[in-house]
């Protein structure tokens, strides 16, 4: 019984793949940007190559000591390659412009 479930099982997937096979998937293009401002490149460089700037702006506005724990847990946490020099820039931008007015 468990063989003939795992025989039609197995003849269902393969049946599936090869009819999705059949067509071309593409993802939409990111078109989302972060506010033109002196950082932004910085933030481009070292945030964006995990998350797109849409998890950035879609954030409430954060204070200072907010947007600096979670550009550090972003290093300590979930490993971002970002030196601790280039921290308290990303932080400065991300205050400016989307931080608390």
């Amino acid at each position: 019984m468990k063989r003939k479930l795992l025989l039609a099982l197995a003849a269902l997937f393969t049946t599936a793949v090869a009819l999705m096979g059949a067509e071309e998937w593409k993802l939409p293009a990111d078109e989302s940007k972060l506010k033109s401002a002196p950082g932004a490149d910085l933030v481009t460089a070292n945030c964006q190559i995990c998350h797109s700037a849409d998890y950035i702006s879609t954030q409430p506005p954060m204070n200072r000591a907010t947007w600096s724990a979670a550009v550090q847990k972003m290093r300590e946490k979930y490993g971002a390659p970002l030196p601790p020099d280039r921290a308290n820039a990303i932080v400065e931008y991300l205050v400016k412009n989307y931080g608390k007015p």
